[in-house]
């Protein structure tokens, strides 16, 4: 398909903060492209970084709008996100499916190598599509990083293991669990990045969103109250034929004094039956794919492949 060459379209830079009304426009196209390429096209923490109350220059946004004055609609947009200054940038880009295969991406694409040095950053592409891995080789970018995203279908319930008495379970306490959770999050994502940094205001963003239940948080504590493991777990409500929502083992965190005690297993198990009882199908999750043990937990209890996110990034010499 060609170009559009009618079709006007105008690349902003936003410096600061996304107002309420360009962010609420960011989550529908974002939830629109879900919608057609059963993948979400913006991380929870792009999601965050988009929502901060105050210029950050650790975030750069481009937004790609079609038409002029005030028949101007949101098109595509591109974040770059990086944990600190001496870590690399990561990139997330979206066009609406309405206007795809009109250059939007290669727009946004170029008007960011003016800002960053595009060879040298990383970029998602969620779902292991032909046209981004075109796209990174001609920007040269190399796969690095796989990310599968398993599911398990049907509502059959997890058969458990009697429970360890040493361990008690119970599910997250706004308010009083914060900074414990936070301790045991850095312990056990100590060599994750993304997941292992996460600070306050990101746990609290994520608990100001429309999905947060507290409910479906469960926490595992020793006989000293020390946390132990946890699972956090997430419901998306029914889109495109789906009849019912679908929920997510949105991560399992193990601190590493209380590895090989099977907490992991155990916690997964009791939230995947708690989603269940909830009335979601597919359960779903993402799992490195270098991540052997966990791929094979997850095997056992039913999950299988189902897609993948990969990242792209430099090209190293061996």
């Amino acid at each position: 398909m060609s170009e559009l060459p009618q079709t006007t379209v105008s690349i902003h830079h936003v410096p600061a903060e996304l107002d309420e009304r360009t962010l609420s426009d960011v989550r529908r196209l974002a939830t629109q492209a879900q919608d057609v390429d059963g993948n979400p096209p913006l991380s929870d923490q792009t999601l965050v970084a988009l929502a901060a109350d105050e210029t950050d220059e650790n975030i750069i946004t481009l937004l790609a709008e079609v038409g002029e004055g005030s028949d101007a609609v949101l098109a595509g947009i591109a974040v770059l996100v990086r944990e600190a200054q001496d870590q690399p940038w990561v990139l997330e880009l979206v066009v609406h499916p309405n206007h795809r295969q009109a250059g939007i991406g290669r727009a946004l694409l170029t008007k960011l190598n003016e800002i960053v040095d595009l060879t040298k950053v990383q970029a998602w592409a969620h779902g292991d599509h032909e046209a981004a891995k075109k796209l990174a080789e001609k920007t040269g970018l190399s796969r690095v990083r796989e990310l599968y995203r398993m599911r398990r279908e049907g509502t059959d319930y997890i058969e458990e293991a009697p429970a360890d008495r040493r361990i008690s379970v119970r599910s997250f306490r706004v308010g009083e669990d914060e900074p414990a959770w936070l301790e045991a999050n850095a312990k056990a994502f100590a060599h994750h990045p993304e997941q292992g940094s996460l600070t306050l205001s990101d746990l609290d963003s994520r608990m100001a969103e429309d999905w947060f239940d507290p409910s479906g948080f469960f926490l595992a504590f020793d006989a000293e109250q020390n946390l132990l493991a946890y699972h956090w777990t997430k419901i998306h409500p029914a889109s495109g034929d789906a009849v019912r929502p679908s929920g997510e083992v949105y991560v399992v965190g193990v601190v590493p004094e209380a590895q090989g005690l099977g907490l992991g297993r155990s916690l997964t198990i009791t939230g995947v039956n708690y989603l269940l009882e909830l009335g979601v199908d597919p359960v779903i999750l993402y799992v490195d794919a270098e991540n052997e043990p966990a791929v094979k937990l997850y095997r056992s209890l039913g999950f299988t492949l189902w897609d993948a996110d990969i990242m792209y990034g430099p090209k190293t010499i061996d």
